[in-house]
């Protein structure tokens, strides 16, 4: 009976744990970590500020756990789309195709991830966590496009993994392009000319 009563209570605080979660990134990805208090996320979550404390500490414990969060789902996103492709090119087009639609729906994403890369100039730990975030999605691109034999042939003169660096830093800076320009259609589009740099 008593092992039934723990399971419930863990239970019952991963489920206000999560929830607490999804409010602060909602929070933040829509008014930005500077714009949001504790108090924002409590009201948005349904819950006491004493909850939030309870389980984050302070805003930096509980902005670090949202970016753990983000980043195990924007990893996990990034590897399912490089799975379907069948070549290097595309491989590369469903990643383009992939960044231009949540550029277009879901731009939140981008921008907590801008948010962060800001706040990690000024935070260790957060810094630690854009750092592994990038070495993942390079590691990636690295696995599913340039380590083919046909893509070393043709990049000699530079290892894969700066050729992955490469291609994610056209990738975000040009998604940074995009919401500072409000979702420019134009602008979105530029990410297909990425491609040019597998040529």
């Amino acid at each position: 009976m008593g092992t039934e009563i723990q399971n419930m209570n863990e239970m019952e605080n991963m489920k206000q744990s999560k929830k607490i979660l999804t409010a602060a990134f909602k929070c933040i990805s829509s008014k930005g970590y500077a714009n949001v208090s504790l108090r924002n996320i409590a009201d948005e979550a349904g819950v006491v500020l004493s909850q939030l404390n309870y389980y984050y500490k302070n805003k930096e414990g509980l902005f670090i756990e949202v970016v753990k969060m983000l980043k195990k789902q924007y990893i996990s996103e990034i590897e399912n789309v490089l799975m379907k492709g069948e070549s290097e090119k595309e491989r590369i087009a469903f990643l383009i195709e992939y960044f231009q639609k949540v550029m277009r729906k879901d731009s939140e994403l981008f921008r907590i991830l801008f948010d962060l890369t800001s706040m990690s100039l000024w935070s260790a730990p957060l810094k630690e966590l854009l750092n592994s975030l990038v070495n993942n999605i390079t590691a990636l691109i690295e696995k599913y496009v340039f380590n083919s034999f046909q893509s070393r042939e043709k990049s000699k003169s530079y290892s894969t993994a700066t050729l992955s660096r490469i291609i994610f830093g056209a990738l975000f800076g040009t998604s940074a392009q995009a919401i500072l320009a409000n979702g420019d259609k134009d602008v979105i589009d530029s990410l297909s000319a990425i491609e040019m740099l597998l040529n």
